[in-house]
């Protein structure tokens, strides 16, 4: 199965492979061209790709039930990763100025206008069996801020400001004074406790998009991010149900596999809410803009400590827990291993944030919604 919003990350962690030279660019580029061209012949919707793909066949592959059409926040990781693509290769040979125009085209055709249903906000789902019976209106805050940035940017299929002010931001509604360890969550996020959601909704939005620097009227988006990965890394300290997974090293709440009951392998969005004592390296990873001095020692820990246990053939396998008998889940996930390498690169040099904030639609898209950013 593939994943589209898994391939958005993955786009921007090739761009990444090729300028630290761990992927020769010629072959890179050819790699590029075969997933533009994929996505070209898969199935959209309105513009969109669904949550999953066949990845032998192309087609559309349902993700739940009512689920089996486009998906607006799935194609919104994809694009961030087509803008940045676009922007790193437009300039280059004239196989990469191809390769740039196909991912332009695939961007512009999104029409993002046509997931609001006429509704001050963003419906995350639309299909031609359920249209939008599903009826899930996009609201902050979580991991889908970048879907409304990619909406206003749209040359042709943009959205208006009132569905980011009236629908994410809930007419204002979405600010928080609660506090956690001492530090605001500044937002209020989509969760039954006050200790903030899983880490990817630290992430995904910010591969591309540059949160040093970025704000409007509802947040400090750099505030934001350290204080979730922080309170994040002090609820793992507290440890509230005494798991032994935790330490000072060990910490990171998100979304990956999880040991069931039985000990095997399941999937949950970890966080205080839900603490079965499972690590998911990408959540300390991937908060290394953040959490740099936590984070790079949790990387040297899970290394050096458990690595054994926790290493494998394409890096940090997707979640480990130490309660009891020592438990891994020995597989890989888009979702988790694409903000890893796309956060480092973005944490050593800046690479993939700058190639996104120079699109000219990102800016006017920003400057549409009120956003100030780093130039």
């Amino acid at each position: 199965v593939v994943t589209t919003g898994g391939t958005g990350f993955g786009l921007m962690g090739i761009v990444a492979g090729i300028e630290r030279g761990f992927i020769p660019r010629d072959s890179a580029v050819a790699r590029l061209n075969q997933i533009a061209t994929f996505l070209e012949k898969a199935p959209r919707f309105h513009g969109a790709w669904p949550h999953w793909l066949n990845g032998e066949t192309g087609d559309a592959r349902a993700f739940s039930k009512k689920d089996n059409g486009g998906d607006i926040v799935e194609t919104s990781f994809l694009a961030q990763g087509f803008i940045v693509v676009r922007e790193y290769l437009k300039n280059g040979s004239i196989e990469e100025k191809a390769v740039a125009q196909k991912y332009d085209e695939l961007w512009k055709g999104i029409e993002w206008d046509w997931y609001t249903n006429n509704r001050n906000g963003l419906i995350w789902h639309w299909s031609p069996e359920y249209e939008f019976e599903k009826n899930f209106l996009i609201e902050g805050y979580n991991e889908c801020l970048i879907t409304y940035v990619m909406a206003a940017s749209s040359p042709e299929h943009a959205i208006d400001a009132k569905a980011y002010h009236e629908g994410w931001s809930r007419g204002g509604d979405i600010t928080t004074d609660v506090e956690a360890y001492g530090m605001p969550l500044i937002l209020k996020h989509n969760t039954r406790g006050d200790k903030g959601g899983p880490l990817f909704w630290a992430h995904y939005s910010y591969l591309g998009l540059n949160p040093k620097g970025l704000s409007d009227k509802y947040a400090n988006y750099w505030d934001l991010n350290v204080n979730h990965s922080l309170i994040n890394y002090e609820y793992c300290q507290e440890n509230p149900m005494n798991f032994e997974t935790y330490g000072p090293n060990s910490w990171g709440l998100t979304a990956s596999y999880t040991r069931k009951e039985d000990g095997g392998i399941g999937y949950t969005a970890h966080s205080p809410d839900d603490d079965r004592g499972v690590v998911s390296p990408t959540a300390a990873i991937s908060s290394i803009p953040y959490t740099p001095e936590h984070s790079l020692d949790a990387m040297r820990y899970f290394f050096t400590d458990l690595n054994d246990l926790v290493w494998g053939p394409a890096g940090f396998y997707d979640a480990f827990s130490l309660e009891g008998e020592k438990w891994v889940a020995p597989q890989y996930l888009a979702i988790d291993q694409g903000p890893m390498v796309v956060m480092i690169e973005n944490y050593r040099s800046g690479l993939i944030w700058d190639l996104f904030m120079q699109a000219p639609e990102v800016q006017q898209g920003l400057d549409k919604l009120g956003f100030t950013y780093a130039q």
